[in-house]
């Protein structure tokens, strides 16, 4: 059973419960159709289980949904349309569960609005950048738990390389380009990075320079990631040292799109940006 964050099982567990509402049935009925235990239906209504392909696949049957558009979403909330089970399940033993969970996400992202105050975001990280991060972060972690870190952040930079990329909006603070992760090398290396990857056509790159001032999201990074097919799923992840914090109300959205797109506003242009990063690095 490939692993599906709460946030989408809670989701679509809210759905199909609507759509078996939809269709007359009770929770009972639909597990008597399928042959199933009336506790499966509920702990996939409730979130507390995902479901398997074969099994949303008879459950949409059931509840009489034909809507081949209705069942793609669906599919894209339980994480049956894509191909197999996620590469980063085989670092189960090494990236705990919200890790797994973000990772999940943004594979099946669509989009993704990130602010980034003090490092540069993991898509776009150099490995020895990376490993420089991983390094200053957990420190006193073996090598060998090090090196595994940086292979999941290297393999997740596949979404921006994919058929269809992950667009990605990233708004840098100037400390970024300036906090010496690794020493000037390491640092000359990743702002050439940062300027080669900001040239393709799905990657926005815009920094908020010092002069700016203070600005709405000076308090702390988050991603928006938003979803194919599906356009009320938007969610914000805020990350913490130790765990990592969902945000679905539209409440919640609205205003952390808001301050983004303010943030956007008062950032420097692409062009601009890649004129400040070509400079930064010229002295790194």
């Amino acid at each position: 059973m490939r692993h599906i964050p709460e946030v989408r099982r809670r989701r679509l567990g809210e759905e199909l419960r609507k759509l078996r509402q939809s269709a007359g049935l009770t929770s009972g009925q639909t597990a008597r159709l399928l042959g199933w235990h009336q506790s499966k239906v509920s702990r996939i209504e409730t979130g507390v289980s995902g479901v398997k392909d074969e099994d949303l696949a008879g459950l949409l049957d059931a509840l009489g949904v034909s809507d081949p558009q209705l069942r793609l979403l669906l599919g894209a909330l339980a994480g049956t349309t894509s191909n197999g089970q996620g590469w980063w399940m085989a670092y189960g033993g090494v990236i705990p569960p919200q890790y797994r969970d973000f990772i999940s996400l943004e594979s099946q992202a669509r989009t993704a609005r990130t602010l980034e105050t003090s490092v540069v975001p993991g898509l776009l990280q150099t490995p020895a950048y990376a490993r420089a991060v991983t390094r200053a972060a957990l420190g006193g972690m073996p090598s060998a738990r090090v090196d595994s870190l940086v292979e999941v952040r290297l393999a997740r930079q596949e979404v921006l390389r994919a058929g269809i990329p992950l667009k990605l909006h990233a708004v840098l603070d100037e400390a970024v380009l300036r906090r010496q992760v690794g020493g000037p090398g390491v640092m000359r290396e990743q702002l050439l990075q940062l300027s080669e990857l900001a040239r393709l056509p799905h990657i926005c790159l815009q920094v908020l320079p010092f002069t700016g001032g203070g600005y709405v999201g000076l308090t702390g990074p988050f991603v928006i990631f938003s979803f194919p097919h599906i356009t009320d799923l938007d969610l914000v992840v805020l990350d913490h040292l130790t765990n990592s914090l969902y945000l679905e109300r539209k409440e919640d959205l609205e205003a952390y799109c808001a301050a983004f797109g303010t943030m956007q506003a008062h950032a420097l242009s692409t062009e601009d940006s890649l004129d400040l990063i070509a400079g930064i690095g010229d002295g790194a």
